[in-house]
């Protein structure tokens, strides 16, 4: 008994020490970003909103993404649903106002295609934006990264 347990202690104690943090994550030029780690695609009035690579990072595995119906009113800066992992659970804001015209609802059945393709099949709403000029608030790739680089610095 007192061997398996020492084993598991190595084993454990083996797969921290191997298992080191990647670094900043990844961005994607064309996109628009919030303080609040979502990201925007916009294409005409439409927006498409989901969470950054750096967000999902630092949440851990995504067991649940909560999605608002659509129709719902959305307002930049204000929150519409939740992620939730293995660590925590995290409020997500709308980048944009509009209405609410999809949710994906994939990540009923696979929440973890947030932390594996956060920028593609882990979209989580899209938005018909009822004010395309409020995507000049929002930062590009190159800002986003160096807030990101300052926030973990802090931390």
């Amino acid at each position: 008994m007192a061997s398996r347990l020492l084993w598991a202690s190595r084993v454990a104690s083996y797969l921290r020490v191997s298992v080191s943090h990647r670094g900043f994550a990844s961005v994607v030029k064309d996109l628009k970003y919030a303080e609040s780690h979502e990201w925007v695609k916009v294409d005409g009035k439409t927006a498409t909103v989901g969470i950054t690579d750096h967000a999902q990072d630092h949440l851990g595995d995504v067991v649940y993404v909560e999605l608002p119906d659509v129709g719902h009113s959305v307002t930049q800066g204000s929150g519409f649903g939740a992620v939730e992992s293995v660590k925590a659970t995290s409020d997500v804001y709308s980048p944009v106002s509009g209405k609410v015209v999809q949710v994906n609802e994939e990540l009923n059945k696979s929440p973890g295609l947030v932390n594996t393709s956060p920028y593609e099949d882990g979209w989580i709403i899209k938005v018909e934006m009822s004010d395309t000029g409020e995507v000049k608030n929002l930062m590009d790739s190159e800002k986003y990264s160096k807030f990101c680089e300052e926030e973990d610095a802090k931390h």
